[in-house]
């Protein structure tokens, strides 16, 4: 398999790439990645975030993209340190950004025999190979709502979120 190309590739933001219909002549796009973000809600979902006593946002302070291995690696990371310092119950984490936008790539081929396979970059469409999410600047990322007893460990936790991010994030407190 190969290997997934730098983030700096599909940072920029593009226009929205995301036909897909249920007819098939109508879609451009005829195959979508599948995403690997298994859950957008962990912790105690029986409540709901807004109801904790304490809320923060992580918020992007750049637009650009966001790949979808990116926003379940910050959300693993999170998860673990939460489950570990703070329990299974008392706190809530949502994923605020899904990955709608197709990413492509043209595939050229390098090496001995290489001339004969490649056609060129002309009027190139590309082969869908990811998902990523478009971010605005002052979106938030992830919300995460906690008991009053573990503001310093969802700050940890928002930190080593923002860690995974291709960008630069601030934690913004939202209810007190």
């Amino acid at each position: 398999m190969a290997k997934i190309r730098k983030a700096i590739s599909y940072r920029r933001i593009e226009r929205p790439y995301t036909r897909i219909s249920k007819f098939r002549n109508k879609n451009y796009v005829r195959v979508r990645p599948h995403s690997v973000i298994t859950r957008f809600d962990i912790g105690e979902t029986k409540k709901d975030v807004y109801q904790f006593p304490v809320i923060f946002d992580l918020i992007a302070k750049k637009s650009l993209q966001i790949r979808h291995n990116s926003i379940e690696s910050a959300r693993q990371t999170s998860n673990r340190l939460l489950e570990k310092e703070a329990g299974k119950f008392g706190w809530h984490l949502k994923i605020r950004l899904f990955p709608h936008h197709i990413l492509r790539e043209n595939p050229l081929a390098s090496g001995a025999g290489a001339d004969r396979m490649s056609t060129g970059m002309q009027r190139s469409f590309g082969k869908p190979i990811s998902t990523a999410a478009q971010v605005h600047e002052g979106q938030p990322l992830i919300t995460l709502g906690v008991v009053k007893d573990k503001i310093d460990v969802a700050k940890k936790a928002l930190k080593c979120a923002a860690s995974k991010f291709p960008c630069a994030c601030r934690i913004a407190l939202v209810k007190n």
